[in-house]
């Protein structure tokens, strides 16, 4: 089988923009398969965005490489608040208030270099600071990636020491965006060899994201509690409610209760939702013997944002009213260390990593208001939710708040070997091991429930307590108007044993065989504790549930899952230029406890599991790589058909519990064709145009919970039927060293929606966004101004429908800006 050698790679690889006359595509060098292979030799769905085309791009953060990627979108809003999905494998909006204590494992694996870092909810947004390239493993990746890799994998390459030369650079940029703040960014780069053997590189940041959504005045009460909700009623995204999900107090004559306003006039600001992002990464390579490396790198990382990153359209444009300080702190350390060499014939690595991670983070709870049956009967006087006669009394101002405190440590190693990569047997194989704890406390503040008079005419509710004798990091009395807390330990260990072997049959045809066997235990303690008979200034801490024993004999004590995946493949290589494939290949996702387990719907026929089961994924694959005119024409693509069993969602109906709970709630399948493609025409030196596509149709088959929420034949949740980027760039010589160049780009998305459960999901509509590039590079610096967003597109990236109200994450409006380069 061909395989492209050393030799051969270190003359193809050359950037296309080291000259406008240069009209071959580069070499690129990616590790899917964990040793480095070139990307055309991969039998593997894979898109890499190199450092070259990141920095042409700007790209920056989570939101900016995802857009990137066309079979790849997010759920969520916000710095550090996102979920990837990959193929339209989704079923829900994550929901942040709860991430710990409910929220689903992620189905695709984010890694930094080695060491997986997805987390349930809220997945790590690493800065995109000096970084080699991103690659996107589109498809299961379990065999050697582990169970979050259902869907595939997304892992940021960084930059290591170079021993051959001192070099440094710095980057500055500023930017404006239409009606919104400036921003501002810079980034500096040191790679120093301090030794024959010792060689420390360096990245320091800080970027500045200016806001662009409006936090605008308003006025809000129980009136429009789901309390007081009338059957029929058609909700914004065109549900109607059903008569088993009417108000308790639908009928009710309200005209006797006064109902107080909460007033965002405090709060509201303009272009409210600013962040910023700030860090450092140090490495060190420590060649401290002819065979054997050390590679050791410490990250810390600090994300401040203020405000959301959704609007409300029923508002205005790019407007919301809130009417608590939204606000997050997101931190994280990250040490990590790669030792590799060789044993014999083997090339052997162990790698390692520790992570912690904070996230001080405080959300704005209006929203609750107009789902929750129970909330009035915390800020209302007991004589409005269960009076004698007519409702009499007050309702208090609905200002609600959540304190979410999420503090997350992370242990990962992997050993593993692999023969000689150009051998007619090729293997890697190793283990795995992680161990995560994620521990969260949730205190729901309810401000209006220190003036509610109750029945005995007291005041207020009694002070609480968690549930005694659980694990809980903060046993003391609730500070005052808290009337719920979530203070829950999360752990997830996983163990495995993977490897994956490709033999050479002929000078064309090669088998590929895997597998992965695991082992992994998700369990969760603590306490899921309320108020409800505190009313009236008594005390009384035994509403809600006491995890560890909620979770014991005769109910299931964890969630625990353990057997073995498979891989196959086969592959013809019928010249240097071509590669076709075809590959089987399974991936899964691991369950998981969930505290409202035993509650039921008024039907009584369904009960919410105490352990959600493991969703399944099965996938059948058909690719091809080509270069093609003289390695001017590359176009790769994939042909894929993927069956889901049991998936996994998570459901908010408060006619069943008045928590977030899971449930593997339906089968489906998923079809998809997708490719990229890059030119380099012969006849215009110095243009270069790349694509990359995807189209997709999948479907419910099969649905498992007893509910009429999940329909038969619908879509998947972020799952667009089409996707498409595509820019072409173009440099010319001025003479005297410069080189100038100017890159027009488009993403489109079709239109998709945000959940698979119907009252709880809205549909995304689809959008176009243009940008454009330009700019001079001389010797050792350059310039380049940009403009993103060229139309002033409503990108909706997003939409969350939870508490039956439209909340659009839209991408960024028109920005114009420059960036400055200096290379030292």
């Amino acid at each position: 089988m061909f395989r492209k050698k050393p030799l051969a790679l270190a003359i193809t690889l050359t950037s296309l923009s080291a000259s406008p006359a240069y009209s071959q595509i580069e070499e690129v060098i990616v590790t899917a398969t964990k040793r480095p292979q070139s990307l055309q030799d991969v039998p593997v769905a894979v898109s890499a965005i190199q450092e070259e085309t990141l920095d042409q791009l700007g790209v920056s953060n989570f939101e900016d490489y995802l857009l990137q990627l066309p079979n790849v979108t997010a759920g969520g809003s916000g710095p550090g608040q996102n979920t990837i999905y990959i193929r339209g494998v989704a079923s829900t909006t994550p929901g942040l208030t709860t991430a710990g204590v409910a929220g689903l494992a992620p189905n695709v694996a984010l890694y930094l270099d080695e060491q997986p870092l997805a987390q349930p909810g809220r997945n790590l947004d690493v800065y995109a600071a000096d970084l080699a390239r991103v690659e996107v493993l589109s498809g299961p990746q379990g065999t050697l990636f582990g169970a979050s890799s259902q869907a595939g994998t997304v892992r940021l390459i960084t930059n290591k020491p170079d021993p051959s030369a001192t070099s440094a650079k710095m980057t500055v940029g500023t930017a404006w965006t239409k009606s919104g703040e400036m921003s501002n960014n810079v980034e500096a780069v040191v790679n120093l060899p301090v030794s024959d053997s010792l060689t420390l590189r360096g990245v320091v940041f800080v970027d500045n994201q200016g806001g662009y959504i409006d936090n605008v005045p308003g006025t809000l009460n129980l009136t429009q509690s789901g309390r007081f909700r009338a059957a029929g009623t058609v909700r914004a995204n065109g549900v109607p409610v059903s008569s088993g999900r009417a108000g308790f107090q639908s009928t009710s004559d309200l005209s006797g209760v006064t109902f107080l306003d909460a007033d965002n006039g405090a709060q509201a600001e303009d272009n409210f939702n600013d962040a910023v992002y700030s860090g450092a990464r140090l490495t060190a390579l420590w060649e401290f013997s002819p065979d054997w490396s050390l590679t050791v790198a410490h990250m810390r990382q600090n994300v401040e944002a203020d405000g959301v990153f959704f609007a409300d359209p029923t508002v205005g444009d790019l407007a919301i009213q809130r009417y608590e300080n939204d606000r997050l702190e997101d931190s994280f350390n990250n040490t990590n260390w790669t030792l590799e060499g060789r044993i014999g014939e083997l090339e052997t690595i162990y790698t390692g990593a520790f992570t912690d991670r904070e996230a001080d983070q405080m959300v704005d709870y209006a929203d609750y208001m107009f789902v929750g049956q129970y909330l009035p009967y915390y800020v209302c006087d007991g004589s409005v939710t269960y009076p004698s006669g007519d409702p009499s009394g007050t309702c208090q101002a609905p200002n609600m708040f959540v304190n979410s405190l999420t503090e997350t440590d992370v242990n990962t190693h992997e050993l593993r070997f692999s023969t000689d990569s150009d051998s007619a047997i090729r293997a890697t194989f190793g283990g795995f091991y992680s161990d995560l704890e994620l521990r969260e406390v949730n205190s729901f503040t309810y401000l209006g429930s220190r003036n509610a008079v109750a029945f005995n005419g007291a005041t207020g509710f009694g002070p609480n307590f968690s549930a005694q004798g659980a694990n809980v990091k903060y046993p003391g009395q609730w500070p005052d108007g808290v009337i719920f807390r979530n203070d829950v330990l999360r752990t997830d260990e996983q163990q495995g044993l993977f490897g994956e072997v490709t033999v050479d049959l002929n000078d064309s045809f090669s088998l590929l065989l895997g597998a992965r066997w695991f082992d992994i235990s998700v369990d969760l303690q603590g306490s899921a504790a309320g108020s409800f008979g505190n009313f009236g200034a008594t005390q009384d801490n035994n509403a809600g549930n006491n995890l560890d024993q909620l979770f014991s004999a005769p109910n299931p004590d964890t969630a625990s899952t353990d057997g073995t995946i498979t891989k196959f493949g086969l592959n013809w290589t019928p010249n240097s230029d071509q590669l076709l494939y075809f590959t089987f290949s399974e991936g899964f996702r691991p369950g998981l406890l969930t505290r409202p387990g035993g509650a039921t719907n008024p039907a009584g026929t369904f009960s919410v599991p105490f352990a959600v089961d493991t969703d399944d994924l099965t996938n059948l694959e058909i690719g091809w790589k080509t270069d093609l005119l003289d390695n001017r024409l590359r176009f790769n693509a994939a042909v894929y058909w993927s069956e889901i069993e049991r998936l996994q969602t998570t459901i908010f109906d408060p006619s069943i519990t008045n928590l977030f709970f899971s449930d593997n709630a339906a089968d489906a399948d998923v079809t998809g064709f997708e490719g990229d493609l890059i030119w380099a025409p012969a006849t215009i030196q110095g243009l270069t145009v790349t694509g990359a596509f995807s189209f997709l149709d999948t479907e419910i088959t099969r649905v498992i919970t007893p509910t009429d929420d999940v329909r038969l034949g619908d879509p998947l949740a972020f799952a667009p039927e089409f996707q498409l980027n595509l820019r072409a760039r173009y440099e010319w010589d001025l003479g005297g060293g410069r080189v100038a160049h100017i890159m027009p780009h488009v993403t489109h998305s079709d239109e998709a929606y945000s959940d698979i459960i119907t009252i709880n999901r809205d549909r995304m509509s689809g959008w176009t966004m243009w940008g454009v590039t330009g700019g001079i590079s001389v010797e050792q610096w350059s310039a380049e101004f940009f403009i993103d967003n060229l139309t002033d597109e409503r990108a909706e990236l997003a939409r969350s429908f939870i508490y039956d109200r439209q909340r659009v994450t839209y991408a960024r409006p028109f920005t114009a800006g420059m960036r400055l380069r200096y290379d030292f």
